[in-house]
């Protein structure tokens, strides 16, 4: 039996990824991002009055998550980005496309990007 590799394909390194518009966020003075999510709809209503959930969640990103976030502008490819993460980080952000790929899954799955195609 063959074991299956982590490729990375080479169309999805070169997607544009661009923020959600309906996103809020601010960057600290040490430069960490924080995203501010509005917990909207029916359900997050019923557990704000039944559970005292807060209306707004804040997610906050780590070093590399914050240093990526501010790069996400429709513009720069998924590529673009890791070499501006390689450039900064060097050996610290390695596997370097194999993190970017997963971050940009999580973001996607969360719909806190979009893409520019």
């Amino acid at each position: 039996m063959k074991k299956k590799k982590n490729v990375i394909s080479k169309n999805y390194l070169d997607k544009r990824p661009v923020r959600a518009s309906h996103l809020r966020w601010s960057q600290d003075d040490g430069g960490l991002v924080t995203l501010d999510i509005d917990n909207k709809g029916l359900f997050n209503k019923i557990a704000q009055k039944l559970f005292k959930k807060p209306a707004v969640s804040h997610i906050h990103l780590d070093e590399l998550g914050s240093f990526v976030w501010p790069l996400i502008d429709g513009e720069r490819t998924i590529f673009d980005i890791g070499k501006d993460v390689e450039e900064h980080f060097g050996e610290k952000a390695h596997p370097l496309y194999e993190r970017l790929a997963k971050y940009f899954q999580i973001l996607d799955s969360y719909r806190f990007i979009e893409w520019n195609e």
